[in-house]
């Protein structure tokens, strides 16, 4: 089994190995720099898991900024039948690309 962790970035959880690439909603940090997120909620180093409560001490997950992207369109569609009521809304989520570089 290989090491992972449980982050919160962004508003919502993930579970992230070393290497990986995920997508987050924006983050107002420049293309190509380190963040250091310190809000580990749990720790494996393969065999050992760590749970915090409500966060690992001492532990943090170093990510790097890839970029920034505008996610999938997602459409709401209203409508009452027979009333003649329609109404559509488009809405595209600014997202901000990581890569995780070490745990």
């Amino acid at each position: 089994m290989e090491a992972y962790a449980v982050i919160q970035a962004g508003g919502k959880q993930y579970r992230v190995t070393p290497g990986q690439i995920i997508e987050v909603n924006r983050m107002d940090v420049e293309a190509g720099k380190d963040v250091e997120i310190a809000e580990v909620l749990a720790l494996s180093n393969g065999g050992e898991l760590k749970i915090g409560m409500p966060t690992v001490a001492d532990a943090k997950v170093v990510l790097t900024v890839l970029g920034h992207k505008r996610g999938p369109k997602v459409i709401n569609f209203k409508k009452r039948r027979r009333k003649g009521y329609e109404r559509r809304v488009g809405h595209r989520q600014d997202l901000t690309v990581f890569k995780v570089k070490t745990i």
